[in-house]
């Protein structure tokens, strides 16, 4: 099915800013849908004639198109209806279709005074039973909100409902109308409720919403300061109110006639278990970081005391068997500080590489200058995953760089991957540019770390193979099979 980004793209006569408009509409148009209980669609002006572009259902009352009508001409049986709406600036129609008549109505999209699109408004006509006073105020207020579309005051870029703050409030979860002065006309059900959540007992309406909002007691955290600006209805915001028990939020859309506000719809939701479970959430992603960043801490204190007990080794070898079981404890720590800065237990091993790769060329006994490079991408990977990889990683430099260019040189780390599934295959190649594999290099009989990233690389279901590298030098090629994450 095509988007209205497809139709748009293909639209003459469009300037700059049109289709953001048309974006803006549909972004938002839910809210005109739910009180007006009909069917939206957007007809976009195509070179053969008008087709619809867009197309929503209402959620608080029966559709009329079960089919979606995105990519139908207008011209099959709605071309009277898009043609006067575009030329007349309105066109009202009713249809039999079988046994159920169609009210329909349409206004033009414009901007800047040009007609960009058409917006149509279908509901099925009601059999003549009475309308409830719920009913009654959405269809009023859903007018309002259609009178404004050619106007262009309807909908306005700050009253749009995306952003990263969740719980927006829906025509569902409660509505109240307005008037100018910020005195309530009429509350839904679910607005009286939510509104009662805060501590409010009394009418709501024919009170002024703000001084409703404003008298309830036991507010908790920082006063949004918007707060009373949308209780008034005087600015298309969102603002949030929490009690220390219950929790509100609220829209406000004005409602406009040319520049004169005569009036706001105002949108009500109680998010008390949505911040309830935000919070638990944000409580326990504390504790993990929390948790990382201890176990860092601890692994940074081993390390420091290993780095003592070698200083007092009176044989070389022991001191260096200290320092090096004080450089893998080192690795492992770089993988928990990058965890203790996150909120997942997964980790960015690009910047790991990078500053591991630093780290062991800053301290390697080389005699020499060496130039380091790294090349492609390890991605993200599991907590696990990365300290296993960390420590490969880091044997393999360290290796590199003291018994591959003991004088001096060039070291390169090249990553790839590739997603196969449930799991991801890394594929890794350390080069350095020295003298080569030492004449009858085996593997399994070469030192503690040679034998430690052969067991890991076998733990984590890849292979690794040493050769010599062209024109000169070491290549060790080695693969991992990874745990898939989320990206």
């Amino acid at each position: 099915m095509q988007t209205l980004a497809d139709f748009l793209r293909i639209t003459p006569g469009l300037e700059r800013g049109d289709p953001e408009r048309l974006h803006l509409l549909i972004e938002d148009w839910q809210v005109l849908a739910d009180l007006a209980f009909s069917d939206l669609v957007l007809w976009i002006a195509q070179e053969d004639g008008w087709v619809a572009a867009a197309h929503t259902r209402p959620m608080t009352g029966p559709m009329v198109f079960v089919e979606d009508a995105v990519g139908l001409g207008a011209s099959a049986v709605f071309g009277e209806l898009v043609a006067d709406a575009a030329e007349q600036g309105m066109s009202e129609h009713v249809r039999a279709r079988g046994q159920d008549l169609i009210h329909e109505r349409a206004r033009p999209v414009r901007r800047d005074g040009r007609t960009i699109g058409v917006l149509s408004i279908h509901d099925l006509l009601d059999s003549g039973r009475p309308h409830t006073r719920l009913e009654e105020g959405y269809a009023a207020m859903g007018d309002d909100l259609f009178a404004m579309v050619p106007e262009g005051s309807w909908p306005m870029q700050s009253s749009t409902p995306g952003g990263a703050r969740q719980g927006s409030p829906r025509v569902g979860d409660g509505v109240i109308r307005l008037d100018e002065s910020g005195v309530v006309e009429y509350a839904s059900p679910n607005a009286v409720s939510a509104i009662r959540q805060l501590g409010h007992q009394g009418p709501l309406e024919s009170e002024v919403l703000a001084r409703v909002v404003s008298g309830v007691t036991g507010q908790v955290g920082q006063v949004d300061e918007s707060l009373a600006m949308v209780a008034m209805g005087r600015a298309a915001w969102r603002a949030d109110v929490s009690t220390d028990g219950a929790a509100l939020a609220m829209r406000a859309i004005p409602l406009m006639a040319g520049r004169h506000r005569h009036g706001a719809i105002v949108l009500v939701r109680d998010i008390s278990e949505l911040r309830r479970h935000g919070e638990e959430l944000m409580t326990k992603d504390q504790t993990v970081r929390e948790i990382h960043h201890r176990v860092k801490n601890n692994l940074q204190t081993v390390a420091a005391l290993l780095r003592m007990q070698s200083r007092r080794m009176p044989q070389e070898s022991a001191r260096t068997a200290l320092k090096e079981a004080e450089r893998r404890v080192g690795v492992i720590a770089l993988i928990y500080e990058a965890l203790s800065t996150g909120f997942s237990d997964t980790v960015d091993f690009d910047d790991v590489a990078v500053r591991g790769l630093r780290a062991v060329v800053e301290v390697a006994r080389t005699t020499g200058a060496i130039d380091s490079r790294f090349t492609g991408s390890f991605g993200t990977m599991q907590a696990e995953d990365a300290t296993a990889i960390g420590l490969i990683l880091s044997e393999l430099i360290q290796n590199a760089v003291e018994h591959g260019i003991p004088n001096g040189g060039s070291v390169e780390v090249d990553a790839h991957r590739t997603d196969e599934g449930e799991t991801d295959i890394l594929r890794v190649t350390v080069v350095d540019d020295g003298e080569g594999l030492p004449r009858g290099f085996r593997p399994s009989r070469a030192g503690l770390g040679t034998r430690i990233v052969t067991s890991m690389v076998q733990d984590l279901g890849g292979q690794i193979r040493w050769d010599d590298a062209e024109p000169r030098g070491t290549r060790v090629r080695f693969s991992a099979r990874l745990q898939g994450v989320n990206r």
